[in-house]
């Protein structure tokens, strides 16, 4: 039993940290596609929604598949959550990406100062969630033993 709850300590924890690796890589991607320079027209190959119950209520995610060229002539396609609404299949419009991560592009506008503060949020709430779990794990190992 004492192995089971210190797997699922460590589990949880690779999880809290996994997140955050995420969560700073893709703003990293962001940013690098923004600060390049480099942008091309897409046209939207796909749109659909998802939703999510979280405290039972529903959170819609708009996705988006996009198609563009890079300057250089290589057809690229990439999916993106969290685009507005009333972007439909067949629209054109301008996605920035880094010359050596094509396929890691965005069609959302720079939002730098935005991004950092929703990074810094998430960041915050992890390193929260991850202190708890080290200070419950440690108090529950002290009185499991």
């Amino acid at each position: 039993m004492n192995a089971l709850f210190h797997i699922c300590m460590v589990l949880l924890l690779g999880g809290c940290v996994w997140a955050a690796v995420a969560l700073v890589r893709r703003t990293r991607q962001r940013r690098e596609a923004w600060e390049s320079g480099l942008s091309a027209p897409a046209r939207v190959v796909r749109a659909w929604a998802t939703t999510q119950m979280v405290n039972n209520v529903a959170r819609r995610v708009q996705w988006h598949e996009y198609d563009y060229t890079t300057r250089d002539g290589r057809a690229i396609r990439f999916k993106e959550p969290g685009g507005p609404r009333d972007r439909a299949e067949g629209d054109t419009v301008p996605v920035y990406y880094a010359a050596h991560e094509p396929d890691k592009a965005t069609a959302s506008e720079p939002q730098l100062g935005k991004d950092a503060a929703t990074l810094v949020f998430w960041l915050l709430l992890l390193g929260a969630c991850a202190v708890f779990l080290l200070y419950e794990w440690v108090s529950l190992s002290t009185a499991l033993s």
